[in-house]
């Protein structure tokens, strides 16, 4: 079981621009890509959405629900935590034992009032929900919108008019994989409707991985990157441009096979950077791998085709070493997977230098403690970005060993599955937040989160958080909280 979720959680993940950097040169006239802050309340500080999917709701197991937490002056407010599942007044449908609710987050002002809101994505054959932000936070106001299948689904502002457009791919009726991109154009109405739609063809075989967002030519318009491929191995990655009219309906460049990702200035230059996790051969290749970050920078016309940079555990500076998958020893067969460095990406400005940083989740990480050597445990890595670009200069490795940060790395936690950087305490600084879906209580794979705190230095984990459903008066059970994260 820990081997498939782990898979699932990895292939599942999909980022969206989450940074903010200095501003281009005059004589180049880029703009640099927004930073969509999430904030339900409007009160400055950033909220956190966790995913709890495979949780009970109405008592339903796997119905599924969204556990939100506030930021506040000291960080993630844990006492005053927001549930909301099929049960929550005002939301559409019924608990459904396997509905899922809450396996795909994705966050934007989609009405323009001020305050973010958050889609909850669900099964593949139903609709997300479209849960409405106000001065008290999330609450069970919301509309519905067309879920994108097997969660692929995202946002951006495609038509550059300032309004939080929604991106998904339609489940395919045409007896293939060939996906079809639904865009829904901003602002939406109170019952999720949008003010226009259009379909993109995407014409590569298999189908999609997933859907990254960013502006990447500096014109002040998002553009979208769709990894495709599917189990037996990547095909090249897709970037499409946005424009004054929407999204274009025709690809303007393939880019190299990759894996989700995120769009940040880590080189201050004012054009959006395509970073993402390099990959190649089949779902259990990936799995096995070490991980490889790689770094497409922008440029007027999107991603570089040549100006681009790989960096792995093993790259000058960067903290750890790189490990393969394979047998664990005197296990009887059992086996651990690869490092894969990159699994999961976040951007943000830790330290308030003006370059956006990059968060990188290891979630096959192993950790020798006590002598003893636990396998799968996870970690994380920062980047920081410079005006030379991204490197292992400065780069800073977090664990459960790590001191300062809590809990203990046991095997098959998958700490760093998903990782998150944005301004939690409202200090200016992006702080991290990393999950580990698998970790245990006194019940199997209940899931965690852990927040650290930026400074000018970078990441401290002095002051660091942690916790779990218990911790937000949800139930202590198998429900891989923090599988997904708001972004």
């Amino acid at each position: 079981m820990r081997r498939s979720l782990i898979a699932a959680v990895a292939a599942a993940a999909v980022a969206v621009p989450l940074t903010l950097t200095a501003t281009g040169t005059a004589s180049a006239a880029p703009r640099p890509p927004k930073a969509p802050v999430t904030d339900f309340n409007k009160d400055g500080y950033a909220d956190l959405a966790f995913s709890a999917a495979y949780g009970s709701a109405g008592g339903k197991k796997g119905a599924g629900y969204v556990a939100v937490v506030y930021g506040s002056e000291n960080g993630p407010d844990r006492a005053h935590p927001r549930l909301i599942d099929r049960t929550t007044p005002g939301v559409p449908g019924d608990a459904r034992e396997d509905d899922l609710f809450g396996s795909e987050l994705v966050v934007g002002d989609f009405n323009k009032d001020g305050y973010t809101d958050l889609v909850a994505g669900g099964h593949p054959m139903t609709k997300a929900v479209l849960l409405w932000g106000s001065a008290t936070g999330l609450t069970g106001a919301s509309g519905e919108v067309a879920n994108g299948a097997y969660g692929n689904i995202t946002a951006g502002d495609f038509d550059g008019d300032g309004n939080r457009d929604l991106v998904n791919e339609v489940y395919p009726e045409h007896g293939n994989d060939v996906a079809t991109l639904t865009v829904s154009y901003g602002p939406f109405t109170a019952q999720g409707h949008p003010a226009r739609k259009k379909a993109v063809r995407v014409p590569t075989e298999p189908g999609l991985l997933d859907l990254v967002a960013g502006d990447l030519n500096g014109d002040g318009v998002d553009d979208l990157v769709t990894n495709n491929g599917d189990e037996d191995g990547p095909l090249a990655s897709r970037f499409w441009k946005g424009t004054r009219n929407g999204l274009s309906g025709t690809s303007a460049k393939a880019l190299k096979p990759s894996r989700g990702g995120v769009v940040a200035d880590v080189d201050g230059d004012g054009y959006g950077d395509f970073v993402t996790r390099a990959v190649s051969g089949d779902g259990e290749a990936q799995s096995d791998d070490k991980g490889t970050v790689r770094v497409d920078y922008g440029s007027k016309n999107g991603p570089a085709a040549t100006r681009s940079v790989k960096l792995t555990q093993d790259s000058p500076g960067v903290p750890g070493t790189g490990e393969r998958g394979g047998p664990i020893p005197g296990a009887d067969g059992e086996y651990h997977r690869g490092d894969r460095f990159g699994a999961s990406l976040g951007a943000a400005d830790v330290n308030g230098d003006g370059y956006a940083d990059i968060a990188v989740g290891i979630p096959g990480k192993d950790v020798t403690t006590g002598g003893k050597k636990a396998y799968d445990t996870g970690g994380v890595v920062l980047l920081k970005g410079a005006r030379s670009g991204l490197s292992g200069k400065g780069a800073q490795a977090f664990t459960q060993s790590t001191a300062g940060v809590p809990g203990v790395s046991e095997t098959g936690d998958g700490f760093g599955s998903e990782v998150l950087l944005s301004d939690v305490d409202g200090d200016k600084k992006a702080d991290l937040t990393g999950t580990a879906p698998l970790e245990d209580t006194t019940v199997q794979d209940v899931g965690a989160a852990w927040v650290l705190k930026g400074t000018k230095s970078g990441l401290t984990a002095t002051g660091s958080t942690s916790f779990g459903p218990a911790a937000l008066g949800a139930p202590d059970e198998r429900s891989y909280f923090g599988a997904w994260v708001g972004r």
